[in-house]
């Protein structure tokens, strides 16, 4: 989860700078000394009003992963979901009146392992949100954004 002072800094940005915002996460698993972790990225993008331009905020950060079987992914998935609505919940006063979607790396096709959680990852940030969140094609601040973020670890806590 992003810290206080990079909360801060969204704040700020979000108050004086108009615009579409997106939120996403992502995550890859590896071993490290012969146990499982996840890098979680968790990215806010501002399209900026009138502009092609824009902005992405992220934090990355290094978690244990503790999934049973490395097919279903179930509980890293579910862990990308959660970080994305706590951004959300975190920032929901400046969020709430913006024109705003959440993102979700998880592809609908069946043949992907991502498909387990789909109907749970929906639900569960509509609940929280009362956001309906886009999956994959349409889920680019997920599956470009903060994928490149977790791959590159180009934001760190």
């Amino acid at each position: 989860m992003f810290d206080n002072k990079e909360l801060e800094k969204v704040k700020e940005y979000l108050e004086k700078t108009p615009g579409r915002v997106y939120l996403g996460c992502d995550s890859i698993k590896f071993k490290k000394h012969n146990q499982w972790y996840a890098r979680y990225t968790t990215v806010l993008v501002v399209h900026i009003e009138n502009s092609k331009g824009g902005k992405i905020f992220g934090h990355t950060e290094l978690e244990r992963d503790f999934d049973q079987k490395r097919d279903k992914p179930r509980m890293r998935l579910m862990n990308e979901v959660y970080k994305v609505t706590q951004l959300y919940d975190a920032l929901e006063d400046l969020l709430i009146d913006r024109d705003v979607e959440i993102h979700l790396d998880i592809n609908p096709d069946e043949r992907h392992a991502s498909n387990t959680v789909i109907r749970e990852a929906v639900g569960y940030v509509m609940g929280m949100t009362g956001i309906k969140a886009k999956v994959k094609p349409e889920a680019f601040a997920a599956s470009y954004a903060a994928d490149a973020g977790v791959r590159k670890a180009w934001f760190t806590n």
